[in-house]
């Protein structure tokens, strides 16, 4: 007989990992609890430990500090091509 397999919402995958993470029941007896593999249960909270810096924004600082230098390089390679552009035209008036 084949098992269906349950599906978790994210607020009960929050209750449980905040209930680890407060480590006033050991992972087995958590996993006891909600009817759980202990596996299930450290895979989540690992999962929320790594992806814990995106909630106050962390990343969002890097993607400002990522989009700041992608438009310094823009704006050297704009440069960069206004100079060549320049140069060509001097080269045609120098051939004329």
């Amino acid at each position: 007989m084949k098992r269906e397999r349950r599906k978790f919402t994210n607020a009960f995958k929050t209750e449980v990992v905040l209930e680890a993470l407060k480590e006033k029941m050991s992972i087995a007896q958590l996993a006891e609890k909600y009817k759980l593999y202990p596996t299930q249960i450290s895979s989540w909270k690992a999962e929320f430990l790594e992806k814990s810096g995106t909630v106050f924004g962390l990343d969002q600082s890097e993607t400002e500090k990522e989009r700041a230098e992608k438009q310094k390089t823009v704006e050297e390679l704009y440069a960069e091509i206004g100079r060549q552009k320049m140069q060509i035209e001097w080269l045609k008036k120098k051939l004329q």
